[in-house]
């Protein structure tokens, strides 16, 4: 397993179009994927990366704190590619 924590650069959050490539390329890995949305207060809210509606439901807005989880066969080439999907204001 390999964990990882980013700060989500995306404008509009994991909503929309930032989502639905961080998805797409879960789905694309066959890996298992959790996302955890960390809020100010210490709560954590999970969903599994592979859904759209999960993600977007944890309503994860720019500058917000996520933890990521994957397993799975090439789980760091994965982790990398979503950490890189996650940092990147352009999506």
């Amino acid at each position: 397993m390999v964990e990882f924590e980013a700060v989500v650069a995306a404008e509009v959050g994991l909503h929309a179009r930032p989502a639905a490539l961080f998805v797409q390329a879960v789905s694309a890995s066959g890996c298992a994927v959790t996302l955890e949305k960390i809020s100010s207060d210490g709560s954590i809210k999970t969903a599994n990366g592979a859904s759209i509606l999960a993600v977007m439901s944890l309503g994860v807005a720019c500058g917000q704190s996520v933890r990521v989880r994957v397993e799975g066969s090439n789980e760091n080439g994965v982790a990398a590619q979503l950490e890189a999907l996650l940092l990147d204001p352009a999506h």
